[in-house]
């Protein structure tokens, strides 16, 4: 019970330094959020989507996930993009892997992880999708980064093409959908250059030609 009651002794702490910096940071936070922002991560513990662009409670909406996928059934996911978009009004949507990844890399070890394993089909759809280009990788770290790489680039696409996203273009509201990657080795972020947006919606195929 220790290591809980360090917890909530740790939240004491950060709400005191957050009143310390602003006397009416809490009380400007319950009134409402207005994010720019909304962010689709992975769940590892080691990627903290605030901290890490460096912005504080209420300026980025997240949802997370093991391996930062966007799946057409996946309903908490698009219900949490729906109300991002339509609600929240923001303007950018960013999916972000991490090199490093363990869903990346239990999606093409060949062994059984159990209820994952079909959770992580997405990401092995993606491997055999571009296993000629991921084959000729130097080394499995190689290959894996490459493939982090590669999944982002779906998920981009796969959220460009919702129709959450897209009617949203159909009425003007301008939108832009970001891939990138984070590197937990170095702690910086790199833009992958695949971004969507209501201008160039219509070039979205050439998103994967290398």
């Amino acid at each position: 019970m220790k290591t809980i009651k360090k917890l909530f002794d740790n939240n004491r702490l950060w709400a005191d330094s957050m009143t310390r910096m602003n006397k009416d940071f809490f009380k400007d936070l319950a009134r409402q959020q207005s994010p720019k922002y909304l962010w689709i991560g992975c769940a590892d513990s080691r990627v903290p989507a605030n901290e890490i662009v460096g912005l504080l409670p209420g300026e980025i909406f997240v949802h997370r996930n093991v391996a930062n996928l966007v799946i057409h059934t996946d309903i908490n996911c698009l219900s949490v993009l729906q109300f991002a978009v339509e609600i929240l009004k923001v303007e950018h949507v960013i999916v972000c892997g991490h090199y490093g990844c363990g869903g990346i890399k239990a999606a093409v070890e060949d062994q059984r992880h159990g209820l994952i394993d079909n959770w992580l089909r997405h990401v092995r759809d993606v491997y055999h999708r571009h296993e000629l280009e991921l084959k000729k990788e130097k080394d499995k770290d190689s290959l894996l980064r490459r493939l982090c790489e590669l999944n982002i680039r779906e998920q981009v696409l796969n959220i460009a093409n919702t129709t959450t996203v897209q009617d949203a273009w159909r009425r003007g509201q301008g939108i832009a959908v970001h891939g990138w990657v984070y590197d937990i080795h170095d702690g910086l972020l790199r833009d992958l250059k695949v971004s969507i947006s209501r201008k160039n919606r219509f070039a979205e195929k050439s998103l994967f030609i290398t």
